[in-house]
């Protein structure tokens, strides 16, 4: 394994009148994140016209991704309420746990070949 962080981006357009309730939806599911000791960044960025979200997690490892997957799944109805997830984008390599968890997702699975983290 090249990396033992774990690292993905969701995202996809917000649907028509519900940024405010995406946005309120945003700061439970960062404080809910927030306490998990394996959780790198969970960071939540809109693009200008505010009409489209994409999510940037980064796990220390395959079993911090996973202990982050219940608070998801708490929260998953109501997001997919908000957002046309029409993008996952994985740039480590999952165990095959990981990839049977995250698999509904449709993932795109990118291949690491060089680079460094700290």
């Amino acid at each position: 394994m090249f990396n033992d962080n774990i690292i993905w981006t969701l995202e996809g357009p917000i649907k028509d009148g519900r940024r405010d309730a995406l946005e309120a939806l945003m700061h439970e599911m960062v404080e809910a994140v927030r306490p998990e000791p394996g959780t790198l960044n969970y960071e939540w960025t809109i693009d200008p016209d505010g009409q489209r979200l994409r999510v940037y997690e980064r796990y220390r490892d395959a079993d911090a991704a996973m202990a982050h997957l219940p608070t998801w799944s708490t929260f998953q109805d109501r997001f997919m309420d908000l957002v046309d997830v029409e993008q996952f984008v994985v740039y480590s390599e999952l165990t095959d746990e990981l990839k049977e968890q995250v698999g509904g997702l449709d993932p795109v699975y990118m291949t690491p070949v060089g680079g460094f983290a700290r």
